[in-house]
């Protein structure tokens, strides 16, 4: 049986006047209701930490593998999304680690500033994006989301709490829990960089037709940190890819809108150049999940109006990715038309020396299209993340393809999620672990830094009370 904690909270209320002119009021979480409900979560864990594993008790998930189910104690953690303080001045903002983007992003947009990367998809949390290593188009720039976090509070297994900071007798435990998947503890309270907007984002975007020529021009435009606020891509086949700029401006001639009928990614096929709101912008991709709304029918006009605006996001999809997953209906379409099909879903990163030997692998035995492509560089050449480790004098270009490859052919399990996965290991890559990983075990360990994770293991949950990461994210446990 499943066990839960109640938590309640209370709030002030602040009041404030926005960039343009209206008052608003926001409500922001005491720093003692915090301290309350964390305590409970303490208790919790010192309760039942002799009944076996603990999991993580929450209401949503971006995480695209399936799992074994388990009888073991929940740790309910969702009253734990309220944004606690945003210093404009400072920089920075305090989160509780469930918080979603979209409502971290909300309350920052309200004193003209938004965090440093957001994820593209607004059903992400910052504790899971900061575990999860997440990545947007302003990663050129900042890195990737668990490097915009000044400090962390962590909860570990046997109900204890650590503040983990760079520079503090914690700071193994700082950087050796991004691409850690909750396996050393969860993270109830961030604070995370931030920086000032302005208004609109007008957008660029150019044509390419070979990789020769895109990675170079993608190359050259990270190095213009001071000229482009933003930089990603879609690669659409082999011979039509798009590199899109973006500049935070104080005036738009126009503003485009892609939250209903109109749908951003065929929009970069069919102009130079846009503008968006700020918020449109960070939110650009969650309509339509990128391009895998037409998994849902989503990107067909009537079945567009019947799911009406309110429901064209990534929480929906997401509500409908879960139901499918537990009733088997495109399995069972599968078996009746005999075809073989297999979940493709995934984020690699190639140094961008190599991305043009990836891009002909790709194009060779996956074709999935379209392809999302986002550069991204280490924010701090110093600072040195065990478990997801990257060169700090090199820019990485993220490929992200998601879909379902369907063949009439039998093959392996995960044939060509291996595939992937080799191929990114011998050009020097990295694989998010999101979704599904078929490494043996000692391929893994020697990707994922085994000596370094196991002294954090041994220190901060010596008993095992939560599961390693090879078990949770290779063994699906």
């Amino acid at each position: 049986m499943d066990q839960t904690i109640q938590c309640y909270h209370a709030a002030l209320i602040k009041f404030g006047i926005n960039n343009q002119g209206f008052v608003y009021m926001t409500a922001i979480m005491t720093a003692i209701t915090y301290e309350n409900r964390k305590q409970q979560l303490v208790d919790f864990l010192q309760t039942n930490n002799d009944k076996g594993q603990i999991r993580l008790g929450k209401e949503t998930s971006n995480l695209f593998r399936e799992r074994t189910k388990s009888e073991a104690p929940k740790l309910d953690v969702r009253q734990f999304n309220h944004v606690l303080n945003v210093d404009r001045e400072q920089g920075y903002v305090e989160v509780e680690g469930m918080t979603p983007f979209s409502t971290l992003v909300d309350a920052c947009l309200k004193e003209g500033v938004m965090p440093t990367v957001v994820p593209q998809l607004k059903s992400i949390t910052i504790g899971g994006a900061t575990t999860g290593c997440g990545i947007e188009s302003s990663s050129f720039k900042y890195g990737l989301v668990h490097e915009t976090v000044r400090e962390i509070e962590i909860l570990l297994a046997d109900g204890t709490t650590v503040l983990a900071t760079p520079d503090n007798e914690f700071k193994d435990l700082f950087f050796g829990f991004p691409n850690s998947y909750g396996t050393l503890g969860y993270a109830l309270k961030l604070k995370v960089k931030t920086v000032p907007i302005k208004p609109y984002v007008h957008i660029q975007h150019q044509k390419f037709t070979g990789p020769e020529k895109y990675f170079a021009a993608m190359n050259e435009a990270c190095n213009l940190t001071d000229e482009y606020d933003f930089v990603d891509g879609v690669i659409f086949s082999p011979d039509e890819m798009y590199l899109s700029t973006g500049q935070f401006v104080a005036e738009a001639p126009y503003t485009s809108d892609y939250t209903y009928k109109k749908i951003y990614y065929k929009s970069i096929r069919e102009r130079d150049e846009d503008y968006l709101t700020t918020h449109d912008y960070i939110w650009r991709w969650d309509t339509d999940w990128f391009w895998c709304s037409k998994n849902m029918l989503a990107q067909n006009p009537l079945v567009r109006r019947i799911y009406g605006k309110r429901r064209l996001n990534s929480v929906f999809y997401t509500k409908i990715m879960r139901w499918d997953s537990k009733w088997g209906l495109m399995t069972l379409v599968n078996d009746i038309l005999g075809t073989n099909s297999e979940s493709v879903i995934q984020d690699v990163e190639l140094p961008v020396s190599q991305a043009i030997e990836f891009f002909k692998f790709y194009f060779e035995h996956i074709k999935i299209t379209p392809v999302w492509v986002c550069p991204t560089r280490p924010y701090n050449k110093d600072a040195k993340f065990d478990l997801y480790q990257m060169n700090a004098n090199s820019l990485y270009v993220n490929f992200g393809f998601w879909d379902v490859m369907r063949t009439g052919e039998s093959s392996p399990e995960g044939h060509f999620n291996k595939l992937i996965e080799q191929r990114v290991q011998e050009l020097g890559g990295n694989k998010s672990l999101y979704s599904d990983s078929y490494y043996d075990k000692e391929t893994f360990w020697q990707i994922y830094d085994h000596a370094s994770y196991s002294a954090l293991k041994q220190k901060y949950d010596p008993k095992g009370l939560l599961k390693d990461i090879y078990t949770k994210c290779v063994l699906r446990g």
